[in-house]
């Protein structure tokens, strides 16, 4: 069983940055593909970034492609989100997810159906 915990929201003004965390617990964190999702008000939950269990390939939403980046350290069972100019249209409440299939270790998972389960959240906002 997986456990997740996303930390790092808060207030940031357009144009600066914001590193989400999301530590898992479980030893089987290596062996899944993860995802940040993000909801706002009034709108569909969107997956915003994710990447693989192994070798680093990552996928990215237009909206935030040559902003935002997807990292993971297995050996400290987290994975990052990193906001660099962050937008107002970037607020919302974002999930760190978890696939729990097993896929091959290279494989992103970018359909929202592959997600299975996520965390509590943690809330961005961004002032213009």
């Amino acid at each position: 069983q997986v456990q997740l915990v996303e930390s790092g929201g808060g207030l940031v003004q357009a144009g600066g940055s914001l590193r989400l965390s999301c530590a898992a617990s479980g030893r089987a964190f290596s062996s899944y593909a993860m995802g940040w999702l993000r909801q706002a008000p009034g709108t569909e939950r969107e997956l915003v970034a994710a990447i693989s269990r192994s070798f680093g390939n990552t996928y990215y939403t237009d909206s935030v492609k040559g902003r935002f980046t997807i990292s993971r350290d297995n050996a400290k069972n987290t994975v990052y989100l990193q906001m660099n100019n962050p937008k107002p249209e970037d607020t919302a409440l974002y999930y760190c997810a978890v696939d729990r299939r097993l896929v091959n270790p290279g494989r992103v998972s970018t359909g929202m159906e592959e997600y299975d389960y996520w965390g509590q959240g943690t809330q961005v906002t961004v002032s213009s």
